[in-house]
């Protein structure tokens, strides 16, 4: 996550950091003429990828579908590499700059929106698609206006990124190995409910460190 402004508090825990593997990518890129500002952009691409695989579901079946839907989970797994590697290249790697925060954070709600719509589409219920993807955008929202009023950056579920994409993915392989959309459906409503719950515990959290007695 690639900001001047105290980045290791504002940086989701992930244990995928310590593997040896990702280490060894995020040293090879820091070596390179790469920015973390353009690993945040690429995971963009990655996202537009995957929905575009989504767009098509309606018209696909056997085999094309199965090859849609491990696309998409692909697509998403380098998404998610991206979203590792652009914090490591840049805290790690010392290549941190002054417009970070807003590379590191607009990309994600873009990516999100992207891949959540879709898959509304991909069962024919884009209404949907688009509450889930609001209201993942609003868990972000929250997060980073607390952190603005003073308050830790605050990462919890049950709904935040990494579950809502997980769930995607599990459910793009069920959609097509059943053939119809009722994994997604659920999928979807469960990232919308989900998502529901993610922004009132941070709200919550927010609302209680702002008014303690050791900010009066």
């Amino acid at each position: 996550m690639n900001t001047h402004i105290n980045p290791q508090e504002n940086r989701r825990p992930l244990k995928a950091r310590g593997w040896k593997v990702i280490q060894s990518g995020a040293k090879w890129l820091s070596q390179k003429n790469i920015t973390p500002n353009q690993i945040s952009i690429t995971s963009v691409l990655f996202s537009a990828l995957a929905a575009a695989c989504l767009l098509y579901f309606p018209y696909a079946q056997g085999l094309w579908l199965w090859s849609l839907a491990v696309m998409v989970v692909v697509f998403i797994l380098c998404r998610a590499l991206c979203n590792i590697f652009d914090g490591m290249v840049a805290i790690e790697g010392k290549k941190s700059t002054k417009s970070g925060e807003l590379f590191n954070d607009m990309p994600d709600r873009i990516a999100d929106a992207l891949i959540i719509v879709a898959a509304g589409y991909a069962v024919l219920m884009p209404d949907l698609g688009w509450c889930a993807a609001l209201l993942a955008v609003m868990t972000a929202y929250v997060r980073t206006l607390a952190r603005g009023l003073g308050a830790p950056s605050d990462f919890r579920g049950p709904m935040a990124k990494v579950a809502r994409m997980v769930l995607i993915c599990v459910a793009t392989l069920l959609t097509a190995f059943a053939g119809n959309g009722v994994f997604m459906i659920c999928a979807l409503a469960l990232i919308a409910g989900g998502c529901i719950l993610t922004v009132g515990n941070r709200a919550r959290a927010a609302y209680l460190y702002l008014e303690s007695e050791k900010n009066v």
